[in-house]
């Protein structure tokens, strides 16, 4: 009889190889990538996303300077995200404890998140039952309710 296996969250499984990738990219930790939003807020977030951490080269064995955090930001808000970049470097150092970055570099390019659906036009009740009105050939209420919408929805246009 085999026995069951217990549950692992999706994070445990991945964060292995996770931890791989974002270390080719100079990110010491995941979490200033999978907690972008939580450190920097939403407004910032929403605009702007972390590509890479680059870091100096070592100088007698130890750390000379912080890292350069590499943000991709949308064009028209960069200019807005260079002038919040002393917040943002706050939160991350705080947020880490200690000052791991010292500088932030911009790069213009469109975002990698999911994009924002756009919110579907209100449709006139009213024009909605006037359609629906005129679609007496059509038996089944349900339909005959939806290419109502269907049709004050494209008269609206």
């Amino acid at each position: 009889m085999n026995k069951p296996r217990p549950v692992r969250k999706l994070a445990e499984l991945t964060s292995e190889f996770m931890a791989d990738a974002f270390r080719k990219q100079g990110f010491a930790a995941t979490e200033l990538v999978t907690r972008w939003k939580d450190i920097v807020g939403h407004d910032i977030a929403a605009h702007a996303e972390p590509i890479k951490m680059q870091w100096p080269r070592e100088v007698n064995g130890e750390q000379a300077e912080p890292a350069t955090l590499v943000l991709r930001v949308e064009g028209p808000v960069s200019i807005e995200i260079q002038h919040q970049s002393a917040v943002i470097l706050e939160r991350i150092n705080l947020f880490f404890g200690w000052q791991a970055v010292g500088r932030i570099a911009l790069r213009q390019a469109p975002l990698s998140g999911p994009k924002v659906r756009p919110v579907p036009p209100k449709i006139d009740a009213a024009e909605a039952a006037r359609v629906e009105s005129t679609l007496t050939a059509v038996t089944d209420d349900g339909l005959r309710a939806a290419l109502g919408r269907l049709g004050a929805a494209v008269k609206g246009r």
